[in-house]
């Protein structure tokens, strides 16, 4: 029986096909970003599924068990500028945008899931016009307060009508680690293309399936990730709207991202050797079959049993272990290795909207990095280890002080 906000859609976000086999199944966990207030620690929380599904017909991964997105995102507290290596790639990422759009002081720009507004400043210092678009309604309250107007939304194809009416069509729309929250991508997709000019841009950045293949990423799949993107599916299903992908780039962001150039089918931009190429590593990497996918397993289940070796025999020697950072990833490593309160004694985090907070599910609470200080524990399981380098780089004086951080993934090491 469906719980409450939770719905099984059963075609293929891309292509609509209904030929879907599932190729992997973590173990179920709450929303990943569902924090827990003290408060609320005596009420249980649902869990759902996280299973991957191949589709034979288009060959996209993807989730199927959908979760209401009003449930999972009007109250999100990740934010984006508490990491300043994600502050550095949206300069980098911003300034790759506006030469290739061409953009110029006034133009406008418009950011679908734009957070607390951390890339929309860099296009707003240049001199561009900008609006942001996101549902969680105390970050864009936030944000319109720090001087990026965000409108407290889900982003449709009446809310771009709503925009074009006011601003008329515009020359780019980014949408930055969004489109794999998306169920209904076809209709977000639409909105874009509504929005931008008949030589518009419109910019996307997601999390790129070869990577979580080849890395092990596989704490990347959660609820509010329902996509598990590569440009072999993603460059037909464009086209069935209208569009074409035309450039893509493989980036190091988030452990490994994607990012691609969308314009209007008719315009006369030309169709970059990026575009094949990356269609070719994937396929040699075998991510156009199921099996693939199956074996993906394998991999995953030997680093936890690898990782869980360490620290229960860390534990049995009677030393103490917290976690760094409590991102949405960090539910779906914890669940899936068997990571809770008896391994992890408390997890430290940069982001002060969730220090005094407990984790989902397993209740390990999150306080400030002061703790590695204060408490100074031996060893510091690093959950967010997409940042190891700059937290490590941070922390130096904690090394220092005969304390030694773990990276659990990609490969599994102590520091």
């Amino acid at each position: 029986m469906e719980q409450p906000h939770h719905h099984k859609r059963e075609a293929c976000r891309l292509c609509g096909a209904r030929n879907l086999e599932c190729v992997l199944e973590l173990t179920p966990t709450p929303p990943a970003n569902a924090m827990v207030p003290a408060k609320l620690l005596d009420q249980a929380q649902q869990c759902y599924p996280i299973d991957v599904y191949f589709c034979e017909s288009c060959h996209h991964a993807q989730l199927l068990d959908i979760i209401d997105p009003s449930y999972l995102f009007e109250e999100y507290v990740y934010v984006s500028g508490t990491s300043s290596a994600n502050v550095d790639h949206f300069r980098r990422y911003a300034d790759q945008v506006i030469g290739v759009a061409g953009l110029e002081p006034g133009d406008l720009v418009v950011e679908i899931g734009s957070n607390d507004g951390t890339m929309l400043r860099f296009f707003k210092d240049a001199g561009m016009q900008v609006l942001g678009i996101d549902p969680a309604q105390s970050i864009a309250e936030a944000a319109t307060a720090d001087g990026i107007e965000t409108l407290p939304e889900f982003f449709t194809p009446e809310l771009a009508e709503r925009i074009r009416r006011e601003h008329g069509p515009i020359k780019v729309v980014v949408a930055n680690n969004v489109c794999a929250h998306i169920d209904d991508l076809e209709s977000a997709v639409t909105a874009a293309r509504i929005l931008i000019k008949p030589a518009g841009v419109f910019v996307f950045q997601v999390s790129y399936l070869l990577d979580v293949y080849e890395k092990t990423l596989f704490d990347t799949m959660y609820h509010e990730h329902v996509d598990y993107h590569r440009v072999g599916p993603l460059q037909p299903f464009f086209e069935r709207l209208g569009m074409k992908l035309w450039d893509t780039y493989r980036m190091e962001a988030q452990g490994g991202s994607l990012r691609g150039y969308v314009s209007m089918a008719e315009s006369d931009v030309a169709v970059q050797p990026s575009v094949s190429e990356m269609m070719a590593q994937e396929a040699a990497a075998g991510l156009d079959a199921p099996t693939t996918l199956r074996n993906f397993a394998r991999s995953i289940n030997r680093s936890g049993t690898e990782l869980m070796s360490l620290l229960t025999g860390l534990k049995s020697r009677g030393h103490s272990i917290a976690g760094y950072g409590a991102p949405a990833k960090s539910t779906t490593l914890m669940y899936h290795f068997g990571l809770g309160p008896e391994v992890i004694d408390y997890i430290v985090e940069d982001n002060p909207l969730k220090h005094g907070m407990y984790t989902p599910g397993l209740h390990i609470p999150v306080v400030s990095t002061d703790a590695l200080y204060e408490k100074r524990p031996d060893y510091v399981v690093i959950l967010a280890w997409n940042f190891a380098e700059p937290i490590i780089s941070m922390h130096r004086k904690f090394t220092q002080q005969g304390g030694r951080f773990i990276v659990p993934l990609p490969l599994l090491g102590i520091r």
